[in-house]
C-alpha cells in the first residue's frame, strides 16, 4: 500500500457498513476477479470445442479482453485507490464511483454484440475517462512525478481504438500489433511501479533485507522497455527487437538481483511479487527467441500475460486490498492458494505448451483451470473484504 501523503479527513465508517463505493479498489478489484474468473473460463471450453464459437472470435479479442477489460480494471482501482494517497485529493467514489464500474461492464457486454463501433467507442473512452478520473486531482496537486500514468492511459485508449478500427476494416494495422503495444505499455507501468514498492516491500517486510536500487541499472530497465514499445510502434525489424529484448532482459535480470528475491520466501505478499518480476526477465528472453523464429509467439506472450500480469495483480490486489481495509499485512491459507495457482497457470502454459507440444491442447485446460480457480477464489474470499467498511473504522 502506498501511503505518501495523508488522505482529506473524511467521516468515519461502521465497520461492517456496505463500503463498495468508498475507494476505486472495491468495485474494480471484484469485477476484474470476477472476470478474470469467468473470462478465461469460458474462452477455454470455446477453444477446445466445448462451446460453439462466438464469444470473442479469434484469439485478438480474448487478448482484447484480458488487457483493455481484466488488465485495465486492475489498474483503474489501482490508480484511484493510490493517487488519493499521492495527492491527497479525491479520486471518484460513490455514484461517480459506480458509473465508472458501469461505463467498464458495458464494454465488456458491447464486445460480445453485433454493434462493433459501439463497443470501439466505449473500450476506447473508457481509458480516456480514467485519465480525467486521476489527472484532475494529479494536475490540482502539481503531482508531477505520475503525470505519466495520464499519458499512459491515453495510450492504451489508442491501442484499443486501433485494435476496433482494423477489426472493422477502418485502418490497415493488424490487430496482434495492438495488443502489442497495449501490452508494452502495461510493462512498462508494471516495471515503474515494481521498481517502486517491490524494494520497499521487501525491506519493510524481511528482517535484514537490503534490497536496492541502482541508478544506471534503473535506467537502461525502463529505457529498455520504452525502445521496445517504440519499435513495436514503427514495426522494426525482427532483429531489432530481438536485440532490444534481450539487453532488457538482462537489465531487469540484475535489477531483479539487486532486490534479494532469494530472501523472501518466508513472506508470501513479497514473494509473489518477486516471482512476478521474473516472468518479466522470463517473457523478454523468450520474445527475443519467438522473434527469431525459434518458439512459438503465444508462449511468450503468456509468459508475460499469466506469469507477470497475472502475478503483480493478484500479488497487489491482495495486499492493497488488506492494507486499505485495516487488515493486516501478511497472508493466509487463502492468498497463498491464489499465488501458487497463478504461477502454476504461468508454468503449465509457458513451459509445458514448449516442452509437451503433443499435448497443447491440455496444457492450456490444465492452465486455464489454476487461473480461473485462483480468480474465484479471490472473488469468493474477497468479497466481504472489498463490500464492508474498514475494520478500524477508518475512512477509505
Amino acid at each position: 500500500m502506498l501511503k505518501l501523503e495523508s488522505t482529506p479527513p473524511q467521516p468515519m465508517h461502521a465497520p461492517g457498513a456496505f463500503a463498495l463505493w468508498n475507494l476505486g479498489f472495491r468495485p474494480f478489484y471484484f469485477l476484474a476477479s470476477v472476470f478474470a474468473a469467468l473470462s478465461v473460463a469460458l474462452w477455454t471450453c470455446e477453444y477446445a470445442g466445448y462451446l460453439p464459437a462466438g464469444y470473442l472470435r479469434t484469439p485478438a479479442w480474448h487478448g482484447h479482453e484480458m488487457l483493455f477489460g481484466y488488465t485495465l480494471a486492475v489498474i483503474t482501482g489501482f490508480l484511484f485507490t493510490a493517487v488519493r494517497n499521492w495527492t491527497g485529493r479525491p479520486t471518484p467514489t460513490g455514484a461517480l464511483l459506480a458509473a465508472y464500474a458501469a461505463f467498464w461492464v458495458a464494454g465488456r457486454v458491447l464486445v460480445l454484440t453485433p454493434y462493433a463501433l459501439a463497443a470501439a467507442l466505449v473500450n476506447a473512452a473508457f481509458p480516456l475517462a480514467v485519465a480525467v478520473g486521476i489527472g484532475i486531482p494529479l494536475l490540482r496537486s502539481g503531482n508531477r512525478r505520475n503525470y505519466f500514468f495520464i499519458a499512459l492511459l491515453v495510450l492504451l485508449g489508442l491501442a484499443t481504438l486501433a485494435l476496433h478500427l482494423s477489426f472493422l476494416g477502418v485502418l490497415a494495422w493488424p490487430q496482434l500489433a495492438s495488443l502489442q503495444v497495449g501490452l508494452d505499455v502495461v510493462l512498462f507501468i508494471m516495471a515503474v511501479m515494481g521498481g517502486r514498492v517491490i524494494p520497499m516491500f521487501t525491506n519493510n517486510g524481511i528482517p535484514g533485507a537490503q534490497a536496492r536500487r541502482h541508478p544506471l541499472v534503473e535506467k537502461l530497465a525502463l529505457g529498455g522497455v520504452l525502445a521496445l514499445f517504440a519499435a513495436d510502434l514503427l514495426q522494426a525489424s525482427a532483429i531489432v527487437v530481438a536485440v532490444l529484448a534481450l539487453t532488457t532482459a538482462a537489465a531487469h535480470a540484475v535489477r531483479l538481483y539487486l532486490w534479494q528475491p532469494w530472501r523472501t520466501w518466508s513472506a508470501p505478499l513479497v514473494w509473489i511479487l518477486h516471482a512476478a518480476y521474473g516472468w518479466i526477465v522470463v517473457y523478454l528472453m523468450l520474445r527475443a527467441l519467438a522473434t527469431l523464429g525459434f518458439i512459438s509467439e503465444p508462449l511468450t506472450v503468456h509468459a508475460l500475460t499469466i506469469g507477470a500480469i497475472g502475478g503483480l495483480t493478484i500479488g497487489m490486489i491482495t495486499r492493497t486490498a488488506r492494507g486499505h481495509t485495516g487488515r493486516p499485512l501478511t497472508a493466509d491459507g487463502f492468498e497463498v492458494m491464489c499465488y501458487v495457482l497463478v504461477q502454476l497457470a504461468a508454468a503449465i502454459r509457458v513451459f509445458g505448451g514448449m516442452l509437451l507440444p503433443g499435448i497443447n491442447l491440455t496444457t492450456i485446460i490444465v492452465s486455464a483451470i489454476c487461473w480461473s480457480s485462483a480468480f474465484a477464489l479471490y472473488a469468493i474470499r474477497y468479497w466481504p473484504v472489498l463490500a464492508q467498511a474498514r475494520v478500524d473504522g477508518k475512512p477509505g
